[in-house]
């Protein structure tokens, strides 16, 4: 970056990472959604989202600052605002920190204390335990760290009721399961880059084929951890006939993946309907829910 030019919002807003942060909301959401019975605080449902949104945002820009060295290095990162020097480290360094104290902030002023611990341990969580350690100390890394991103439904969850609950933390378990097949089937496409940038990605240590092995079993277990809700009573028909359907999808591509000599391109397809999936399986457990309680109303 050149000392004329000034760094615009395009570039604090790329730090971000606005589609990962959209999806942490989305599923924060639906974890305040499914914890009410009827319709959720105004307060509680903007001041809750904006601080969560706000401090996954700011894990997000804290990631940019730390890997800026491994950014540059890998093709699929290079053009982000630190590595392509459209963003000075100090300036990254204080929107990130700025916008992360905003978000615990307004959790403890406007949504309740518990929430606001949750999601600053959820920060740390990311920022500092995942990104500066177990990224480069462990292939184990995005088992270890997915606790951090599987926390946003139980932030939800708890932004409502001021509680964990036996729900929520089920919605926690599907994110944590969901998160080992969804980044790997990426790491498989982008090993050579991990490779170099000295990133212990399980393809790098243990190979392509246990990635593959690994992928398909944790989408066995993500099958079955999906029916949960419905076991539980938590969700209806509705909602197991999606996680069905979708689980089977999901199991497809992971076959289909493990059975592939020549792995990049359905390894990015596994990756993009990982997306697609968790999306989906979420509005499921949202539409599920309304669904009930129209009939509930109803019959009442």
């Amino acid at each position: 970056m050149t000392a004329l030019t000034i760094p615009g919002w395009s570039q604090y807003y790329n730090l971000t990472k606005p589609k990962v942060v959209f999806l942490i909301v989305f599923t924060a959401m639906v974890g305040m959604l499914l914890a009410a019975d009827g319709i959720v605080s105004l307060n509680i449902f903007v001041f809750g989202l904006l601080g969560i949104g706000l401090a996954a945002a700011s894990g997000a820009a804290i990631n940019h600052v730390v890997d800026e060295h491994i950014d540059r290095i890998m093709e699929r990162t290079r053009e982000r605002p630190l590595a392509s020097g459209e963003l000075s480290q100090k300036a990254a360094l204080i929107f990130a920190l700025s916008i992360g104290v905003l978000g615990i902030l307004i959790l403890v002023l406007f949504v309740n204390l518990l929430t606001a611990v949750l999601t600053f341990f959820s920060l740390v969580g990311y920022a500092l335990i995942y990104t500066m350690y177990l990224k480069r100390a462990t292939p184990q890394n995005i088992v270890l760290g997915g606790a951090a991103g599987a926390a946003p439904p139980l932030l939800g969850w708890t932004a409502v009721t001021g509680q964990v609950e036996t729900e929520a933390l089920l919605l926690f378990l599907i994110i944590f399961i969901w998160t080992p097949p969804h980044f790997w089937a990426l790491a498989i496409r982008r090993r050579e880059e991990y490779a170099k940038a000295d990133i212990p990605m399980l393809p790098v240590t243990h190979g392509v084929d246990f990635t593959k092995i690994q992928i398909l079993l944790y989408t066995i277990l993500l099958f079955v951890v999906t029916l949960m809700p419905f076991i539980v009573h938590m969700s209806g028909l509705i909602y197991l006939a999606g996680a069905i359907s979708l689980g089977i999808g999901f199991m497809y591509y992971a076959i289909k993946l493990y059975r592939d000599k020549e792995p990049n391109v359905i390894a990015m397809k596994t990756f993009g309907y990982s997306i697609f999936y968790l999306s989906l399986l979420f509005a499921f457990l949202l539409v599920d829910h309304y669904v009930r309680i129209f009939i509930r109303g109803y019959l009442l």
